[in-house]
């Protein structure tokens, strides 16, 4: 566009008539069209030809000349040019405006656009002008220097100029974006004598970009009232904070604002307004009614396609993004940027769809200003480490031309979720190397990686980073990221020493997370009591951390603290969830307790969960609390059964010597195409093994390798050697025995030796007993079966070696104990222990049952009678 005028300048400068010399306006024009099509190469030509005829020494076109190269960027030019025609600048303000907006525009020279200002402010002459002002306060703004702002804002309310409706809304944007919005920002707004919808628009957005949203929309209220009028910007300021609000009152306030667009034309017109309302509804879920609208728009620009494609990515809606996706490429007028590929890219990564995110990857590698944008490529390597793609996540972080924090922080990410430590430590070097110093993100995922490998001492050294640099969180902080990390590390690791003094140095700042982390760290080192002092410091808790404490107690044989705990939580207003349950079922199992048990289960129906893990939990402990016909009742009523539960009820079966029925079970789910997996192959190789059911279970074992295509596992191997030595094939298990490829475990030489005190075989049984003395000598069930297999032969020499090898090494067996549960009371019975209450009756009974004329030997018969032994 510019090559017409250059050619009529050249006409003009050929001819040399002295009235075209004289048309300073002519030149101002051709120059101001150099600045707006960013024409700096025709504009030095320009200024050539001007200094050779003499027009630079013209204020219009000296002021066309030095915005020329403000505009187009050539600051050094343009300094330069500033200083050439500085006898003007002391009579006009312009020259100082346009040498300002240059520098500020180009927000990489903040400091020097302020060194500027306080030049011209201290020359005197010129003074600063309104537009001066307007130029300089955005740049404290970006720079948070408030301090300076004030300094502005003091030359502006002593020349007056604070009244001004520019320098005004200059104001209240910089207070806002400082963060001082409720006292500065709406006194330099209510300051304005002629507020203009600027004014109100930065006093709007001001509120909302601090959090304040009721106050943003009752000012919006009040501009409603008055006489300014809403405009595009208003209804893009407004409607995000709309969405804020609890979803039915968004919805409602989104709507009034709708009808408000639809009875002004001028608003109904502007594409601005339509994208706002579109990304509204998809903030607040109404993802139908965003559609519909979008579906009305005559005009889509790609701001359109992009909030539609972003709100339904949002919304959880991936496939209807990719659908949304392809439709946008068919398009000839609009082509996807870079924005619309940081929402399309995450949607194929949370499906796992990794043969579109391929092609989407492919579209960007021909289109060469995709390539160079890093986001794009960071947001190509998360998608391949959330695929577990880790070779095409390693491509993709070596393509990024330009890698930025993130790029490093997104492939350790990735390195670290998947396990690869030694790739993890190479890429940290790497990046140490490459001069890329680490944040916040690093830190959390080097203390990942400490975590994962259980290196404490790297964790020390994580953390003495994060203290030198100032990395770990101050009592201003709102979220102690990096500490609450570094103490669950050091918590998972075992130094709980560690863990507590970090805990004890986040006392001003701690939050849920950090007394979880605690709570965790006591609780995984075998700290009860630790535990719950720190649940009792809790200045609040949510209802995860009640579930931790409940199952705390209930999986530390602390049944009655996890009961306690369980009508506590209620009473303080929650309500237990599916998490809950679960936490309190290992005391169902600890007492026992059938009827607590169906209480639990009575909860769940009313509260219809409908987990198929919490399902498979309560079919489990039925089971493991004797109700095997609960637990199938409670099997056929679920409906859609995978692999878990199918587990549950074969493993309730095996328990209760059920071969037969768990072998039903098992081929049911085969004849559904559920795929087994190795726990419900050894669980039903368990039941066969307990029912003497060999051949079918030797069946179901050679088809691990032959029809399953798994490997042998060393729990299945001691399944079908137990199998068989209970089914009296002695011989044959210890011939399997011998020819496993991986050596065999105390489980299965424990076995061996468990069906020789059966079968008699002695020498066997001594062979087989000094291979388990080896593995573990502090086991004294395995003294025990070898003593009486020792008595059953006769062989009392044999029976005072194994005693005198036990009272050696200080081996004790425990007391036999087994309790049952009458009238929702448990009742406990120990070997040796004569306090039950009711004894007196209770041995009549068993005396008369098993032997009247066997009175004296009452306390010797109780531990006989077992409802359920305690393993």
């Amino acid at each position: 566009m510019v090559e017409p005028y250059l050619r009529a300048w050249n006409s003009m400068i050929s001819d040399c008539h002295g009235d075209f010399r004289q048309d300073y306006q002519a030149v101002a024009s051709i120059l101001k069209s150099c600045s707006g099509l960013s024409a700096v190469k025709w504009g030095r030509a320009l200024h050539g030809s001007i200094v050779r005829i003499g027009h630079v020494s013209c204020h219009a076109v000296s002021k066309a000349l030095l915005n020329m190269y403000a505009k187009c960027g050539a600051l050094d030019e343009s300094k330069k040019l500033f200083g050439e025609i500085g006898s003007c600048n002391d009579h006009d303000p312009v020259f100082w405006n346009i040498l300002l907006s240059g520098f500020a525009g180009s927000r990489v020279y903040d400091a020097e656009t302020l060194r500027l200002f306080r030049e011209m402010h201290g020359a005197n002459y010129p003074k600063p002008s309104s537009v001066t002002v307007a130029i300089v306060l955005p740049v404290c703004a970006r720079l948070r220097d408030v301090y300076m702002g004030r300094g502005v804002n003091c030359y502006a309310i002593k020349s007056g100029l604070d009244t001004h409706t520019l320098v005004g809304n200059a104001l209240v944007s910089m207070y806002a974006k400082c963060g001082l919005v409720c006292q500065d920002a709406y006194a330099a707004f209510d300051n304005i004598d002629e507020k203009d919808v600027v004014s109100w628009n930065a006093i709007i957005a001001g509120f909302a970009e601090n959090k304040l949203m009721e106050d943003a929309f009752r000012l919006f209220s009040s501009m409603l009232k008055g006489q300014i009028k809403p405009n595009y910007t208003t209804l893009a300021n407004i409607l995000p904070v709309c969405a804020s609000f609890d979803d039915n009152i968004a919805y409602w306030f989104g709507k009034e604002i709708h009808g408000y667009v639809l009875r002004h034309n001028e608003l109904l017109a502007d594409i601005f307004v339509w994208n706002a309302l579109v990304s509204f509804y998809l903030r607040v879920g109404r993802v139908e009614e965003a559609e519909l609208l979008f579906r009305r728009m005559e005009l889509r620009d790609l701001v359109s396609w992009n909030a539609i494609i972003a709100g339904y990515a949002s919304n959880g809606e991936w496939s209807k993004a990719l659908e949304l996706f392809h439709e946008l490429l068919t398009l000839d007028m609009i082509e996807p940027d870079s924005v619309t590929l940081l929402s399309i890219i995450p949607a194929c990564a949370q499906s796992r769809n990794l043969q579109v995110g391929k092609m989407i990857h492919g579209y960007v590698i021909r289109h060469p200003l995709l390539c160079e944008e890093t986001s794009v490529g960071n947001a190509l390597v998360s998608f391949y480490a959330k695929c577990n793609d880790i070779k095409g996540t390693y491509q993709t972080f070596f393509m990024i031309s330009r890698r930025d924090l993130i790029s490093w922080n997104s492939m350790l990410d990735a390195l670290v979720e998947g396990g690869h430590n030694m790739w993890f430590l190479e890429l940290l070097h790497w990046m140490h190397c490459e001069g890329t110093r680490p944040d916040s993100v690093t830190i959390l995922s080097v203390v990942h990686f400490c975590v994962n490998v259980l290196k404490a001492d790297k964790i020390k050294e994580a953390h003495s980073y994060s203290i030198r640099h100032g990395l770990l969180a101050s009592k201003f902080d709102v979220e102690p990221t990096i500490g609450n990390a570094i103490l669950d590390a050091y918590a998972k690791c075992g130094n709980i020493g560690h863990a507590s003094k970090v805990f004890q140095s986040l006392s001003e700042n701690r939050n849920m997370v950090t007394f979880k982390a605690m709570i965790s760290g006591y609780i995984n080192c075998g700290l009860l009591d630790e535990a719950y002092m720190t649940f009792n410091r809790m200045p609040s808790s949510d209802l995860s951390v009640w579930n931790l404490m409940v199952r705390l107690y209930a999986e530390n044989d602390c049944s009655s603290q996890a009961l306690s705990l369980f009508h506590e939580l209620q009473a303080h207003g929650m309500k237990p969830n599916a998490m809950t349950i679960m936490s309190l079922l290992p005391a169902c199992v600890e007492m026992a307790s059938v009827q607590l048990m169906k209480q639990c289960h009575g909860y769940v129906i009313r509260s219809c969960f409908g987990d198929l893990h919490l399902d498979g939990a309560l079919l489990d402990v039925y089971a493991k609390c004797g109700s095997i016909g609960y637990a199938f009742k409670l099997f056929q009523f679920i409906p859609n059964k995978d692999l878990i539960i199918f587990t549950a009820m074969i493993r309730g079966y095996a328990m209760h010597g059920l071969g037969k029925e768990a072998l039903g079970i098992f081929f049911h789910m085969i004849e559904l195409g559920v795929k087994p997996d190795h726990v419900v192959i050894t669980t039903v190789l368990s039941a066969c093994s307990h029912a003497g059911l060999v051949d079918e279970g030797l069946n179901i074992f050679y088809s691990i390798e032959n029809v399953h295509g798994m490997k042998l596992t060393m729990e299945q191997y001691s399944c079908v050697v137990d199998l068989l030595a209970r089914g009296g094939q002695i011989d044959d298990a210890f011939s399997m025995v011998n020819g496993m490829p991986i050596e065999a475990n105390a489980n299965i030489w424990g076995a061996l030796l468990g069906a020789c005190r059966t079968h008699h075989e002695v020498e066997l049984g001594c062979f087989v007993a000094d291979r388990l003395f080896k593995i573990e000598a502090e086991n004294i069930g395995n003294y025990v079966v070898l003593s009486n297999l020792y008595a059953a032969d006769a062989r009392w020499d044999g029976v005072m070696e194994i005693r005198k090898l036990m009272r050696t090494r200080d081996l004790r067996k425990p007391a036999g104990c087994s309790w049952i549960e009458v009238e929702r009371r448990k009742n406990v019975f120990v070997a040796g222990d004569t306090s039950h209450p009711h004894r007196i009756n209770i041995y009549r009974i068993l005396l008369v049952k098993h032997d009247p004329l066997q009175v004296n030997r009452m306390d010797a018969m109780l531990p006989n009678f077992c409802v359920r032994i305690k393993e």
